[in-house]
C-alpha cells in the first residue's frame, strides 16, 4: 500500500510541473459585453490613433469567447461627420500590469490603412514620454510581420538607439503576442518565441528606462495615420479579434 501511496504522490507532482501556469489575471471575454469594471471604450481625441474612435456599440462586439473591435465606414451618424469610425479599448485607471508576463491570442483582418495595435501607458498617467510607452504589437496594412517598440525620453532624443523590431506572424490566423516585463529588462515574444529585448543600461543616459511602475493596456483598432499611410476606404470593414488576454506577476 505504502508503494501505491507514493506512487500516486510522485504521479502527481509529475503532472503539477507540466500544468499550465497559473494566471494571476485573465480576460476571456465571456458573455454578450466587455467587463466595465475592467475596461472602458478610448474616446476620440486629436492623436493619429485616436482621431476616428467612436462608442458606437457595434464597434465592440463580444461574441463566442472573444472581442472583436472594427473599423468602419461612417454609415452617417448624426453629428459626427468622420469619414471613419474605429473601436479601442484601454483599462485606464482600471487594471494596471507591472513585472510580469502578459499574453494576448488576437487575428488581425489585413486592409489598406489598417493599423492594429496593443500597447501600454503608464498607470500613474505620466505625461508621454516621461513615463515610457511599451507597443506590444503594431501592424500596418496587410504585413505578415508585426512591429514592437519601447518609447522612452531617452529613445525620443537619440532616434538611432534601437528600441524596436519586428518579427513574422500568420497574417490572417491567430498568433500569441507576448511581453515579459523585467526589471532590468522587455522581452517580446510571438507564439512563444523571444523576438526582442529591450535592456536597461547600467548608469544609462537620463530617461533610457522609465519603466518601473505599472502600465494599462489599450486594444485599439486604428485606421489611418503618419506612419500607416492616407485613408483607404475601400477594403472596409476590417476587424481585430482578441481571445483572451492573460498575466502573470513575477515574484519580487
Amino acid at each position: 500500500m505504502k508503494h501505491i501511496f507514493a506512487f500516486v504522490a510522485v504521479l502527481a507532482a509529475v503532472l503539477s510541473c507540466n500544468n499550465i501556469p497559473e494566471w494571476d489575471w485573465e480576460e476571456n471575454f465571456d458573455g454578450t459585453g466587455f467587463n466595465v469594471e475592467s475596461w472602458s471604450k478610448v474616446p476620440r481625441g486629436t492623436y493619429d490613433w485616436r482621431r476616428y474612435m467612436s462608442d458606437l456599440d457595434s464597434l465592440y462586439v463580444v461574441h463566442d469567447g472573444m472581442l472583436t473591435l472594427r473599423g468602419i465606414v461612417n454609415p452617417g451618424i448624426d453629428g459626427d461627420d468622420a469619414p471613419v469610425l474605429t473601436g479601442g479599448l484601454w483599462s485606464k485607471d482600471k487594471v494596471g500590469f507591472g513585472y510580469g508576463k502578459i499574453e494576448i491570442r488576437a487575428r488581425l483582418a489585413g486592409a489598406r490603412s489598417a493599423w492594429p495595435a496593443i500597447w501600454m501607458l503608464p498607470f500613474d498617467n505620466s505625461p508621454w514620454p516621461n513615463g515610457g510607452e511599451i507597443d506590444i504589437m503594431e501592424r500596418l496594412n496587410s504585413e505578415d510581420i508585426f512591429y514592437t517598440t519601447a518609447h522612452t525620453p531617452f529613445t525620443q532624443r537619440d532616434t538611432v538607439y534601437e528600441h524596436s523590431s519586428t518579427a513574422p506572424i500568420d497574417a490572417t490566423g491567430w498568433n500569441v503576442y507576448g511581453l515579459a516585463h523585467y526589471r532590468d529588462s522587455l522581452v517580446w515574444s510571438v507564439n512563444g518565441v523571444d523576438t526582442y529585448t529591450y535592456s536597461r543600461m547600467a548608469d544609462g543616459p537620463e530617461g533610457q528606462w522609465p519603466f518601473d511602475r505599472e502600465f494599462y493596456l489599450i486594444l485599439s483598432m486604428q485606421l489611418s495615420g503618419e506612419w500607416v499611410g492616407p485613408l483607404c476606404t475601400e477594403d472596409l470593414p476590417t476587424t481585430m479579434d482578441i481571445d483572451w488576454i492573460r498575466f502573470r506577476k513575477f515574484e519580487e
